[in-house]
């Protein structure tokens, strides 16, 4: 007779780099019955799965959805229900624009345990991979992390009143809005402000452009810059180039 107990448990994949998942995901991957995966998951992490698992893809690729997001929803309760354990397994942090809550409030309501397990988030770990820190003394005291797209598929009004602000703005989801994004700023005479684009952040086909308000749509368009990416506006971008500058020097003392 079935015994197991259903249960969700929701699971922060990280940025993309296959060692930055942690330590707890990797020991819930290895129990899991079942685990339902999104597209900005590293498939390698697959490898770390319980071989008996069932392994579901349930992700977005190329606009183009496996599933919709209600069907992801039945899924987990219905797979938890008759194997047991289910590991929705997600890019990031499941907290940080990634449903994650609205997955374990729906389980919660068929009576489903559920459980979190933290993901180090893109919107740190990204800009840090290429030397940007989102707070530096003397150059950012804060930080907002905005989704470029609401559900109704419209700019934030959030991204508006941040770029009044002097904290670092860091923006996921807003590729298809960054003409709209950097007009915010170019209204606020924010024009020399330092932009980053880093595609495919901590992957080994990681992509990154460097400019400021006035120049980023021009430098996205010669790298031809894409999702999925991660904006970063503030003066902690220019660390980056700080940073190298005083390594390059160092090199050079040597030498001499």
């Amino acid at each position: 007779m079935y015994s197991k107990i259903p249960k969700l448990t929701v699971v922060g994949a990280g940025p993309g780099d296959v060692d930055l998942i942690t330590l707890k995901a990797v020991k819930v991957l290895k129990k899991a019955d079942v685990v339902l995966y999104d597209a900005l998951v590293n498939e390698e992490l697959l490898d770390f799965i319980n071989p008996n698992a069932e392994i579901i893809f349930v992700g977005k690729r190329r606009g183009c959805y496996r599933y919709q997001q209600e069907q992801i929803n039945d899924l987990i309760v219905a797979r938890a229900k008759t194997h047991g354990h289910v590991v929705r397994l997600k890019g990031g942090d499941p907290f940080i624009f990634g449903r994650g809550a609205e997955e374990m409030e729906f389980a919660a309501s068929f009576g489903i345990e559920t459980a979190m397990i933290p993901g180090i988030s893109s919107s740190l770990a990204v800009p840090a991979y290429q030397n940007i820190p989102v707070t530096k003394r003397g150059s950012a005291e804060s930080f907002w992390v905005i989704t470029g797209t609401t559900k109704e598929h419209k700019l934030s009004n959030d991204i508006a009143l941040a770029a009044k602000s002097n904290a670092t703005v860091v923006v996921l989801m807003g590729m298809g809005k960054l003409p709209e994004i950097i007009k915010l700023f170019q209204q606020e005479n924010k024009n020399d402000l330092p932009v980053a684009i880093i595609q495919n952040g901590t992957r080994s086909n990681e992509k990154v452009g460097i400019g400021t308000v006035d120049t980023i749509l021009e430098v996205v368009k010669e790298q031809e810059l894409s999702n999925p990416a991660i904006i970063v506006l503030g003066e902690v971008v220019n660390h980056r180039a700080v940073l190298a500058n005083i390594q390059n020097e160092y090199s050079k003392e040597l030498i001499a």
